[in-house]
């Protein structure tokens, strides 16, 4: 019974396969080394990502540390980082403006729940169908929108909120450059640079800890000359445990609350994100594990690591944090750290709860500036704009066709538009491409022979209708032309459908209409091709045309047949 329920739940995959060889001390270091680099990298980002949908940065904190140690022990990849990532702020930020706290809390949780469904039903392969030109067209759009949301806090123009599509953003971000305060910029501008270069100085420390940390310093050494510089500490507060307000990050573990259960009309509401949250999150969750393979030559269960990212959502909404998935920076900062279990990423998670716990004060010096910074970082690494143009310059015109599409409607809409428009853009261009692959040939004394028939001796009064392809909806004009085609001198068809590899209902109804057509005027059919194929097609059919029809394996068999009946 619990082999089946294993089967059934493959709760902690990744865990058991990387514990098969055994645990040793020395695993144990290089776990807690590429916990430590990840930890830091980890740290800034989770709490800018935060801020950038609109909550305080604990929310992004929280995630990270209840996610990243749940996901990693309970799901399908050994050296999966999972938390909250820079996709989802344009999913999550347009939730919290328009149902606060508790909406994305639930958003969070269902999607979470969702994501366990997929997992049970184990449609963990089928995410790798989504074309390339869409993640890359999404990503890219993405990046684009991060980038631009986090120029109010890095130049420090003061928006209150930037609301409105795309280009209202654009635009008021433009009409708030003159009110520029140059020493957030300064911060801002240090900390990016310092991001950027630190990697040829110091190769051994994670880019953002030097960028936020030289950017902490400046923005200290600015504020005691004077000068005003946004920090976590006088941005955000808290309410003390014993009443009072606190500023900055609360230094307390995450705290597990039940939400009340939402009503009909607000789950309806909350349906469509709900969606969204959790196609991304296995998606990108998915993606970064088959890049994880890639580079640790290991392998994960893809429907294991959907059940562990739901769980780790339905935690992470427990504990009022936002939506988490896998994280393919952090995932190969693990791996080139030196991971070797799941508990490196475990450990990681620890590690921000021991900063949260003991840290808190020095935090809250962090600027704004820095954190924007490290947001237009991760843009610019997610926006893949070397692949993006490769994709246009190489790519067939149907690819760029979706590439840009994709691109366009995620930054110009939202990305639920970018992601539909792509996949159904990508699923017309497809069909079109297999319909150009269909076709139909006919061979007949009077017009040639197909190449299958060049040894045979075709009677006069036989004509075989060759159909080569898919026979579905997209390719049905293609494939049966109808019997516009037969000769009135014809008494024998045969419909050779040996290279068709699939039909669908619109075929098989195509397909009937032509052979109860052709019988109509007195014709004999002949059908040939694989069982599978022809039987569906009997099952079709009325009784009496049933009857009437006659089945061979090959073309060949089907004239032998029309041979012997002559004799």
């Amino acid at each position: 019974m619990t082999k089946k329920i294993g089967d059934i739940i493959p709760i902690g995959y990744a865990l058991k396969e990387s514990l098969r060889q055994g645990y040793s001390f020395r695993t144990f270091k290089r776990d807690a080394v590429a916990g430590l680099v990840v930890s830091l990298v980890a740290l800034p980002l989770a709490m800018a990502l935060a801020i950038a949908v609109g909550l305080p940065p604990q929310h992004g904190l929280y995630t990270a540390i209840v996610a990243g140690l749940a996901v990693p022990l309970l799901g399908g990849s050994i050296s999966q980082v999972s938390g909250p990532t820079a996709a989802f702020v344009v999913i999550v930020a347009p939730i919290v403006a328009e149902h606060g706290l508790r909406g994305l809390i639930l958003t969070t949780l269902l999607a979470g729940l969702l994501l366990i469904v997929l997992g049970i039903a184990k449609l963990g392969r089928y995410i790798h169908y989504v074309p390339y030109p869409v993640t890359t067209g999404f990503t890219s759009g993405i990046a684009v929108v991060i980038a631009t949301l986090a120029l109010n806090d890095f130049l420090g123009l003061g928006i209150e909120k930037l609301q409105g599509e795309y280009i209202q953003k654009v635009v008021l971000i433009a009409q708030h450059i003159p009110t520029l305060h140059w020493p957030e910029a300064l911060v801002g501008m240090v900390s990016l640079l310092l991001m950027a270069v630190s990697k040829r100085i110091l190769p051994a420390v994670p880019p953002p800890i030097i960028g936020i940390g030289l950017g902490t310093v400046l923005a200290y050494v600015l504020q005691q000359h004077g000068f005003d510089v946004a920090t976590i500490g006088n941005r955000f507060t808290y309410v003390l445990p014993g009443g009072g307000t606190g500023h900055g990050i609360p230094p307390f573990p995450p705290a597990f609350h039940l939400p009340e259960w939402p009503g009909f009309v607000e789950l309806k509401t909350l349906f469509a994100p709900t969606l969204v949250i959790a196609a991304l999150g296995a998606l990108e969750s998915l993606l970064s594990a088959t890049v994880a393979d890639g580079m640790a030559g290991t392998k994960h269960n893809p429907n294991a690591e959907l059940i562990g990212i739901g769980i780790g959502n339905i935690l992470s909404g427990f504990a009022a944090g936002m939506p988490a998935t896998g994280a393919i920076a952090r995932t190969a900062t693990n791996i080139h750290s030196g991971a070797k279990t799941p508990f490196a990423s475990s450990i990681h998670a620890l590690l921000i709860l021991f900063y949260v716990l003991l840290l808190a004060p020095v935090m809250s010096y962090i600027p704004m500036a820095s954190l924007s910074a490290l947001l237009i970082a991760v843009a610019y690494r997610m926006s893949h704009w070397r692949q993006f143009m490769r994709t246009i310059r190489i790519a067939p015109p149907s690819d760029t066709i979706v590439l840009i599409a994709c691109f366009g409607f995620t930054v110009f809409i939202d990305m639920v538009a970018g992601v539909t428009v792509g996949v159904v853009l990508a699923c017309f261009l497809l069909m079109q491409r297999v319909a150009h692959l269909t076709h139909s040939q006919v061979s007949h004394n009077a017009t040639g022979h197909h190449r299958k028939l060049r040894h045979l001796s075709l009677p006069d009064d036989v004509m075989v209708y060759h159909i080569n392809g898919l026979v579905f909806f997209g390719t049905v004009e293609t494939a049966l032309e109808r019997t516009g085609f037969i000769r009135g001198d014809i008494n024998t068809l045969i419909i050779d459908m040996e290279d068709v590899p699939l039909i669908d209902m619109t075929g098989l109804v195509a397909m009937k209409n032509m052979i109860l057509d052709v019988q109509s005027k007195h014709k004999v059919v002949i059908l040939c091709g694989e069982r599978e194929i022809t039987d569906r097609i009997l099952q079709k059919l009325p009784l009496s045309s049933r009857h009437k029809l006659k089945v061979a394996a090959t073309v060949d068999d089907a004239v032998k047949l029309v041979l012997a009946r002559k004799e």
